[in-house]
């Protein structure tokens, strides 16, 4: 069975919490969905002095064919220092610097945003939906904010799955 939906989450807590009910959801849905914890890839830090000596790193491959497989999105990141985790944008960097066309895995992908974070969560979801439409993405307008004094309802999440799977999906490679 293909891929519908890919869950991406850059933390082991409270997002890879949230991500795992993003992908809940889509399978209530009657969609094969996936999570993707960053953080049990082992990319290193993108430098391009090193991309261009020591290539692209081993496994960048695989992420890149399994991204690209997943015609929907759902990224799941902390707010780090008021912006976007480093480990999102050292993947985001590293994914965009594969070939000829740095839009290429992004440009036309449906994708949702969402938080859960300790802050207030809105710069995270501002500077992500300013880095993904960027590189083409359609960001879904409505994005979620969980926060330990106020968790995600079921329902919003729900809500934000049956939006993106109303949205024209990209030709996938699989």
């Amino acid at each position: 069975m293909a891929l519908d939906l890919l869950v991406i989450t850059a933390s082991s807590g409270k997002n890879l919490e949230l991500a795992e009910r993003f992908a809940a959801s889509g399978q209530a849905r009657g969609l094969q969905a996936q999570v993707l914890d960053l953080t049990t890839l082992p990319l290193p830090l993108y430098n391009p002095r090193q991309a261009v000596s020591n290539g692209l790193p081993e496994g960048l491959t695989a992420l890149s064919v399994l991204l690209a497989s997943a015609p929907r999105w759902v990224i799941c990141a902390p707010e780090y220092n008021g912006s976007i985790p480093p480990l999102l944008t050292n993947a985001i960097a590293w994914l965009s610097v594969q070939g000829d066309d740095f839009r290429q895995l992004f440009n036309g992908r449906p994708i949702v945003i969402a938080t859960h974070s300790g802050g207030g969560g809105f710069t995270i979801l501002t500077a992500l939906r300013l880095q993904l439409a960027h590189l083409g993405a359609h960001v879904v307008g409505r994005q979620l904010i969980s926060t330990n004094n106020r968790l995600a309802s079921d329902a919003s999440i729900d809500d934000l799955v049956a939006r993106l799977e109303q949205l024209t999906p990209i030709a996938t490679d699989s």
